[in-house]
């Protein structure tokens, strides 16, 4: 059976860590090949991810996908699944996927600089009624018009380096919200009691 870690540390990467005097330190690393609690709970928070694919012969692409939060979404213990909204119709995922499986998941959570790699393989399924349905994100403006599939071989907790804090405007439009309503009611409070003579 192979080790997930394999699909990260080629032999090549591998030899490059022996030079550069790290793979003492990651040769007893463990990754997972399964969702599990805390990849569940990263994901259904997800608003945005990064997709890497390669053509046959190694060309690499890498694509932003974005929806509302819970749009990527576990399907079993191995497999991701996800609706792709119309975009730009160039179509490069999907040519991608049909000549190489390979592919690359990259979750970032900057609110709590936090990020997670997923390695995998990725089916792009049209004309599923049953996974269209089960991928739908009712009252989103996107237009699906296929499903995608990432199986799964490998994940890692990466560590929060250099990750600088950013912050969703709607998370800040609502706390906002939550201040000035605080406001609100203790200057409310301040006249009453101002009102009253105390």
């Amino acid at each position: 059976m192979t080790d997930p870690t394999d699909h990260a540390f080629s032999p090549s990467v591998k030899a490059a860590q022996i030079r550069k005097g790290s793979r003492r330190h990651y040769a007893g690393m463990m990754m997972a090949d399964r969702v599990d609690a805390r990849l569940a709970a990263f994901i259904a928070e997800v608003r945005s991810f990064y997709l890497g694919t390669a053509s046959a012969d190694g060309q690499p692409y890498i694509q932003h996908r974005g929806g509302p939060k819970g749009f990527l979404k576990v399907l079993d213990d191995q497999r991701l699944g996800f609706a792709d909204f119309r975009g730009n119709l160039q179509y490069i995922t999907t040519g991608n996927a049909a000549e190489n499986r390979k592919a690359f998941i990259f979750l970032m959570d900057y609110a709590h600089r936090q990020r997670i790699k997923i390695w995998g393989e990725l089916d792009v399924i049209e004309g599923d009624a049953e996974l269209n349905a089960a991928l739908a994100m009712p009252g989103y403006r996107g237009v699906p018009e296929q499903a995608m599939v990432f199986t799964i071989t490998a994940w890692d907790i990466n560590c929060p380096q250099h990750i600088p804090q950013l912050l969703h405007a709607e998370d800040v439009a609502a706390a906002l919200a939550t201040r000035d309503e605080r406001i609100a009611a203790l200057e409310a409070q301040l006249a009453a009691l101002s009102k009253n003579g105390t």
